[in-house]
């Protein structure tokens, strides 16, 4: 299967395929189904769809998409915004990374508080309405970079929704700082942090990490940086990387984990499903990985995080990011 069979009819596509499941697939979608709430699933049910393949595939897409429908409807929203990336400098060195550079690269590039300022008015007057904030980690930023950094926007766009800095960039801040985290992340917020983006997280299993992203926090730690960030009052989006390294059961458990933060805080706005770009990367090129996912795939981790998440309070929205 390519992709999913047009015209499509979600309804119609589950009343033909489900009496051909087996049991244990079709009992665990006919009960969210009829519940409109993946916690009931067990993580053995949960790996059982994450490994569909074929027509039981096209079931889990159909499940999902009627889910979908009943819980958000079929009415969608955007927010018009621009990424500024302030720096591609870093010494973190991810090797699924293809953006970053050394100091020295011919390439390196650091925008001063005037430039982003500016790239932020300009997407204002444009109609945007948020701006997203992150970039590499370069040797040397001064201690309260990212505190002046929302200052300076702040001040020449009191209205704009800045969505700013990973956890790896607070887990950097509260190193230069040295401001406890929860003190830190107060500190961002009252001086005009809106919402964080969750990236940074990848694959929350540290054997994978250590593949992948050697240097970078691990998954416990990212966890508590979104935990306290929920806590403080800062909303936070949900991320995972696919495609190249992880399996199924990775999958499986980093929505797991997503299910009893967003149970605990209700600070999850969004879960984005981020396809791994194998193109120039070391992941790739050293032959650890594969080259991205596979359509099928793409469909997978979707209905997949649909069925998973469904049922959540301040329900996370599933978004596609292309």
């Amino acid at each position: 299967m390519q992709v999913l069979p047009q015209p499509w009819n979600a309804r119609a596509v589950w009343e033909t395929l489900s009496p051909t499941l087996s049991k244990a697939l079709r009992t665990p979608l006919e009960t969210v189904l009829a519940t409109e709430d993946g916690s009931s699933l067990t993580r053995d049910e949960c790996l059982s769809l994450a490994n569909t393949s074929g027509h039981e595939l096209l079931a889990l897409a159909a499940v999902a998409d009627i889910l979908r429908e009943r819980l958000v409807g079929d009415n969608i929203t955007y927010v018009v915004n621009r990424n500024i990336n302030f720096t591609n400098v870093c010494f973190v060195g991810c090797k699924f990374c293809a953006f970053h550079h050394g100091p020295n690269h011919p390439e390196a590039k650091s925008y001063n508080f005037d430039e982003l300022v500016q790239k932020a008015q300009e997407a204002w007057d444009l109609g945007a309405t948020e701006v997203c904030i992150q970039g590499g980690l370069p040797k040397g930023l001064p201690p309260f970079y990212y505190r002046d950094l929302l200052i300076a926007i702040k001040s020449a766009l009191p209205k704009m929704h800045i969505h700013a800095f990973s956890p790896m960039e607070i887990t950097y801040g509260v190193q230069l700082t040295g401001l406890p985290l929860r003190d830190y992340l107060i500190m961002l917020r009252e001086n005009g942090l809106d919402t964080m983006p969750g990236t940074a997280a990848e694959i929350l299993h540290d054997d994978v990490r250590q593949l992948i992203s050697k240097y970078k926090l691990n998954a416990s730690s990212w966890e508590e940086i979104v935990r306290t960030a929920h806590e403080v009052g800062i909303r936070t989006t949900s991320t995972m990387m696919y495609g190249h390294v992880e399996t199924p059961e990775h999958w499986v458990d980093q929505l797991l984990l997503y299910r009893r933060i967003q149970h605990d805080t209700g600070g999850f706005t969004e879960f984005v499903p981020l396809g791994f770009i194998h193109n120039n990367t070391r992941l790739f090129l050293e032959g650890h990985s594969r080259p991205g996912p596979t359509p099928e795939e793409h469909i997978r981790i979707h209905a997949l995080a649909r069925v998973m998440l469904a049922g959540l309070i301040n329900n996370i929205q599933v978004s596609w990011v292309k």
